[in-house]
């Protein structure tokens, strides 16, 4: 059966502005597919395989892995369900694309979080925003982290049988009567369907979100204990406790204070020196947030692991590092002449990131003036407080477009600005509702010339080496 999880994930994301699929709806056929051949089109849906109804993309992967399929195919037009059968090749896909992984639904959360995100939204954030899921099956397909919480006993035996894995699950805490507060009162659900999954051999990455006074300390300490001796657990990441400021009980985290933020290092420490002694990973990973609140060098790559929990934060930091340090020792030319055209055509690079990024993105502007004959920098990082979250919140995926078109520049003549591609969903919308597209007009009316780009050094230089090969003369 094939197979998706975080690592195949490009990154992150957030909600859909579009409503969810009700049924295997086809979205695309690949011409000349098997699909295809068998007459099927967008705008039909696929309800069974070989008798099997679909509730999932789980269930078309699982029930479709032969050479030879047989569906019952809904045709909205005449209002009927006919038979058809595919026939492929060896190796051969189907051609078919669906308009959502998930067929019956989405699972959403049956938790009473104390530090949950959505509760501290603002009143008028959309709807789409407020969907709190909690969908074991995302959590294998898509990397989402889900506190099994909701998991029915059918299920769990489904994820046994399929093997449907590695799963990424919040785990908090240990303790009863700490884990009850924190979560609500299906908390221990969530630890019995845990045990059971991990007692079957399914691999799982780990997630805590850690909230100072409630489950640190040694609360903390008993949960990297029990962790400690699950062998299933692949990776555990700590993540410090965000908040906004429409949140109601939080006004402080590990951001605001230093010391707390060095115990949770030194804390964790021991147990990353056993993982790697034992079984050659450091396993106990901490978010890059810890080491910038602590004030305290990243660790080198080596800790990462191969970066299994990259998208919760975990590892970006010194990835980015690493590939700015490797891109100029072998680009050095490259970006030289990419800068000489840019002074040449009077243009600078503006590369807009959240206030946590701000000391890479300088680093990595750094490198590249030390490549110039000059030393001068082309580029500089814009970073946006995030006034409309609030709090502590100053992420570069949570920039919103009312920040940014409030802080950027007015007069933007001569400057490449270069917007990172997290800061919006796949509908190209931001967080606080408004339209790449507008964004772009926007800064494009204050002279900019802008692009969007994912916030790697590789693919930010790329972008901006297109553009300088596009447009050497900008007068034109």
């Amino acid at each position: 059966m094939p197979t998706t999880g975080p690592k195949e994930s490009k990154r992150a994301d957030y909600a859909s502005t579009r409503p969810q699929a009700d049924g295997a709806w086809i979205a695309a056929v690949e011409p000349g597919s098997p699909a295809d051949d068998a007459g099927l089109e967008p705008g039909m849906r696929i309800d069974a395989v070989g008798g099997v109804a679909l509730r999932d993309i789980i269930d078309w992967r699982w029930e479709a892995d032969g050479d030879e399929a047989e569906l019952d195919v809904y045709v909205p037009e005449d209002d009927e369900t006919y038979a058809a059968t595919l026939y492929r090749e060896p190796g051969q896909d189907w051609g078919v694309d669906f308009t959502d992984v998930l067929f019956d639904g989405i699972r959403t959360c049956v938790n009473a979080c104390q530090f949950c995100f959505m509760a501290m939204l603002p009143d008028d954030a959309r709807a789409s925003l407020m969907l709190r899921d909690d969908d074991y099956r995302l959590s294998f397909l898509q990397g989402n982290f889900v506190t099994l919480t909701n998991v029915s006993d059918e299920e769990v035996e489904r994820i046994i049988r399929c093997r449907l894995e590695p799963m990424n699950v919040s785990l908090h805490a240990i303790s009863p009567e700490v884990r009850r507060p924190l979560i609500g009162r299906n908390a221990q659900r969530g630890i019995d369907v845990l045990e059971r999954l991990l007692e079957a051999g399914i691999e799982v990455h780990g997630q805590i979100v850690l909230c100072a006074g409630i489950n640190d300390g040694e609360e903390l300490r008993r949960t990297l204990d029990w962790v400690e001796s699950k062998p299933s657990f692949t990776s555990l990441a700590l993540v410090p406790m965000g908040y906004t400021k429409y949140s109601r009980r939080f006004s402080s985290s590990f951001s605001e204070d230093r010391e707390a933020s060095r115990a949770v290092v030194r804390l964790i420490e021991p147990y990353q020196r056993r993982a790697r002694e034992t079984l050659g990973i450091t396993r106990f990973q901490l978010s890059d947030e810890f080491y910038l609140d602590a004030d305290l060098p990243v660790p080198p790559a080596e800790t990462y692991d191969g970066y299994p929990q990259f998208y919760d934060g975990i590892g970006m930091l010194r990835s980015f590092l690493d590939e700015s340090e490797e891109l100029c020792a072998n680009r050095g030319d490259e970006l030289a002449k990419v800068a000489c055209e840019l002074r040449r055509s009077r243009r600078r690079v503006l590369l807009v990131c959240g206030e946590a990024a701000q000391g890479v993105i300088a680093a990595f502007c750094a490198n590249w003036a030390r490549t110039c004959p000059d030393g001068l920098p082309v580029a500089r990082p814009y970073a946006i407080h995030n006034d409309y979250y609030g709090g502590d919140v100053n992420v570069t995926g949570l920039i919103v477009s009312c920040d940014l078109l409030a802080q950027l520049p007015s007069d933007l003549h001569g400057e490449i600005v270069v917007l990172p591609e997290v800061m919006f969903n796949f509908d190209h919308v931001t967080l606080d509702g408004d339209t790449q597209a507008h964004i772009v007009e926007e800064l494009e009316g204050r002279g900019a010339r802008v692009l969007i780009a994912q916030t790697t050094p590789p693919t930010l230089f790329e972008a901006i080496c297109a553009e300088v090969q596009a447009r050497p003369d900008p007068a034109q």
